[in-house]
C-alpha cells in the first residue's frame, strides 16, 4: 500500500503539471486546446532521445524538452492564432494527432526502437545508485518540488500585468485590442508557457516510467486533463491541482474494486471512464466554476 501511495502521489504531481499547463492556456487565455497531450508526448520523446542517443545530461535534456515543447506550442499557434475558438479546438486536435502518427511511423534506432515499438530502457535519475524503493521515494520528492516551483511561477504570471492581459483576451479579444495589446503575440506566449510546463511533465514521465510509446498519448489523455481542470476550477491554479487529485484517485483506486466485486477488468476500465464522465456532467450542471472557483480580483474605489 505504501508503494501504491508513493506511485499515486508521483502521478498526481506529474499530471498536476499538465493540469497547470492547460490552465495557463485555457483558464487564463481562453484557448481551447484539444491536442494538449502533444506537449506531454514531445517532452517525453525529446528527453528520452537526447539522453539515450546523444548522451545529454538528464537535467539539460529536461530543459531542452521544455524548450522544444514551447516551440511546438508556438508552431501550433502560427496558423490558428486568428481563428475562432471552435476552429482553434479542431486544429489543435489535428496537430497533436499528426505528430503522434509521425512518431508512430518513424524508427529511431534499428527496427525495434521507436515507431510503434516505443522507446524502452529509458534511464532513470539516480536509478543506478538507489534501490527500487529509494528511487521511487526520491522521484516523488523531486516531482513535488518541481510542482511547487511551477505553481509559484504560474501564480506569479497570473498576478503580473501579462496575466491580466491574458484574462482580458479570455473575456473578449476586442478588450485587449482596444488597449493596444498584440493578441496574436500574447496567445503565442501563452501556448509556449503551457507547452514548456507540459514538456517538463512529459520528460519526467518518460524517465519515471522508463518506457514510452505513441499509444500512451491518445486524445483520451487530453480528455482526462480537461476533466481535471473543469472539475477543479478553470482559472484557479489551486483548483487545477484539486481536480487532478480527484480524477487520479478515481482513475487509479478503482483497480481495487475487483478485490470486492466480481467484475471483468475490461468492464472496470470502461466503467471508470463512465464515472469520470458523469462527474464532469454533474459539475458542469451544478458547479460550473468547479470545486475551487476562480477568485475575481476586486479593486477598491476612491
Amino acid at each position: 500500500m505504501i508503494e501504491f501511495l508513493i506511485y499515486l502521489l508521483t502521478i498526481i504531481g506529474i499530471w498536476g503539471l499538465l493540469s497547470l499547463s492547460l490552465n495557463v492556456q485555457f483558464g487564463l487565455a481562453g484557448l481551447i486546446n484539444l491536442g494538449h497531450i502533444v506537449f506531454f508526448m514531445v517532452g517525453g520523446y525529446a528527453s528520452a532521445i537526447l539522453v539515450m542517443f546523444h548522451g545529454w545530461p538528464m537535467p539539460l535534456a529536461w530543459i531542452a524538452a521544455m524548450a522544444i515543447s514551447a516551440l511546438v506550442g508556438v508552431i501550433m499557434t502560427i496558423p490558428t492564432a486568428t481563428l475562432r475558438q471552435d476552429y482553434w479546438a479542431i486544429s489543435s486536435l489535428a496537430f497533436a494527432e499528426i505528430i503522434r502518427f509521425v512518431l508512430k511511423n518513424t524508427p529511431i534506432q534499428g527496427d525495434y526502437i521507436g515507431a510503434s515499438f516505443g522507446i524502452p530502457d529509458i534511464p532513470q535519475p539516480l536509478g543506478d545508485m538507489l534501490s527500487t524503493h529509494g528511487f521511487y521515494l526520491f522521484f516523488l520528492v523531486l516531482t513535488l518540488v518541481l510542482l511547487a516551483l511551477t505553481y509559484a511561477v504560474v501564480e506569479w504570471i497570473t498576478r503580473s500585468p501579462y496575466g491580466r492581459v491574458l484574462k482580458a483576451i479570455r473575456e473578449d479579444d476586442h478588450v485587449a485590442l482596444a488597449l493596444g495589446k498584440n493578441v496574436r503575440s500574447v496567445r503565442m506566449r501563452a501556448m509556449a508557457i503551457g507547452g514548456a510546463i507540459g514538456g517538463l511533465a512529459g520528460a519526467m514521465f518518460a524517465h519515471y516510467n522508463a518506457f514510452i510509446q505513441p499509444n500512451y498519448f491518445l486524445p483520451l489523455e487530453t480528455f482526462l486533463i480537461w476533466a481535471m481542470l473543469l472539475l477543479g476550477g478553470k482559472g484557479n491554479h489551486l483548483g487545477a491541482i484539486v481536480g487532478t487529485v480527484v480524477i487520479e484517485l478515481l482513475y487509479n483506486s478503482t483497480r481495487f474494486l475487483k478485490d470486492f466485486i466480481d467484475i471483468d477488468q475490461g468492464v472496470l476500465s470502461s466503467a471508470r471512464m463512465v464515472v469520470i464522465g458523469i462527474l464532469i456532467i454533474l459539475v458542469v450542471l451544478y458547479m460550473p466554476n468547479g470545486l475551487v472557483p476562480e477568485k475575481r480580483r476586486r479593486y477598491a474605489r476612491e
